[in-house]
């Protein structure tokens, strides 16, 4: 297991998986080990990826400051990530809440992008949200699962700012395109593989300045894959589709009946698409 040194001196992990180019692979959760990603539905058959451990998180350390888990300063982590692979300019694959930290290093670093891919992305970075409406219009498509009922019970407590009588557990399912035993095997590792501590502390106050996040984006050269499942809520596809229209190089696909992890719910359909976008560069 490679480690490498961050700016103040914690050492971090990442695990490499596949041969080829490298692909470099920020985790979403916030603050959850790479080791969800798996190898990304096959994608290891086309590119080397770079599974990115946060700081406090998997296999890398602890840091001494936990105010350095916000999401702007973990920018610096990925540049430092960067630098001990001795690459120019990189592809980077966000995912989830990942998605504000690689958006966030593609504002601060874009010559240093090759491609960004941000598959499922939060969007906070840029000013956009997630709203009460985009969960129930998501969360009605899937009606007919048989555990749809105690979902949308939840779903109605949450907007009311209550935690669900139900647990959280309730709208786990809304998160994956086939609530099937792969879905709740991933479901139930969860977390074990979370900081909850940095998770609180990884959209901190100042995290984001959108306005000049989507100004320094405005003129990011690289081609950009903004990558959506059809039952997600967060982001909807149409969410998704504002995000990539901030890039000048941007492109929204979405998957059919693919939800917040679109290489358990459709291997092939999320492999293709990336490595075609991939090949294009």
């Amino acid at each position: 297991m490679p480690v490498f040194s961050a700016y103040d001196g914690t050492q971090l992990a990442y695990h490499e998986k596949g041969e080829g180019e490298p692909l470099l692979c920020v985790p979403g959760g916030p603050m959850r080990a790479s080791v969800y990603l798996g190898d990304l539905g096959g994608l290891t058959a086309h590119r080397r990826l770079i599974l990115l451990d946060l700081r406090g998180t998997g296999d890398s350390a602890v840091p001494d400051d936990t105010a350095t888990y916000r999401c702007d300063l973990l920018v610096d982590d990925v540049e430092a990530l960067r630098e001990h692979l001795g690459l120019d300019r990189v592809d980077v694959l966000g995912h989830s809440a990942g998605g504000d930290l690689a958006t966030l290093y593609a504002a601060r670093h874009p010559k240093r992008i090759r491609t960004l891919i941000l598959v499922a992305p939060a969007t906070l970075a840029v000013g956009g949200v997630v709203t009460d409406e985009d969960r129930r219009e998501a969360a009605a498509l899937r009606k007919d699962e048989p555990w749809y009922p105690a979902a949308e019970a939840a779903l109605r407590e949450i907007a009311q700012g209550r935690a669900p009588s139900a647990g959280w557990e309730a709208i786990a399912p809304l998160t994956y395109g086939r609530w099937d035993a792969a879905a709740q095997a991933h479901r139930a590792q969860s977390p074990a593989q979370k900081n909850a501590a940095a998770s609180e502390a990884y959209y901190g106050e100042a995290s984001f300045d959108p306005p000049a996040t989507r100004a320094a984006l405005a003129s990011l050269a690289a081609p950009v894959l903004v990558l959506a499942g059809a039952y997600d809520g967060g982001p909807s596809p149409a969410r998704a589709e504002e995000l990539a229209a901030l890039f000048p190089a941007g492109v929204c696909q979405v998957q059919p009946g693919g939800g917040h992890f679109p290489w358990l719910d459709d291997p092939e359909w999320f492999r293709r698409r990336v490595a075609g976008f991939l090949a294009q560069d």
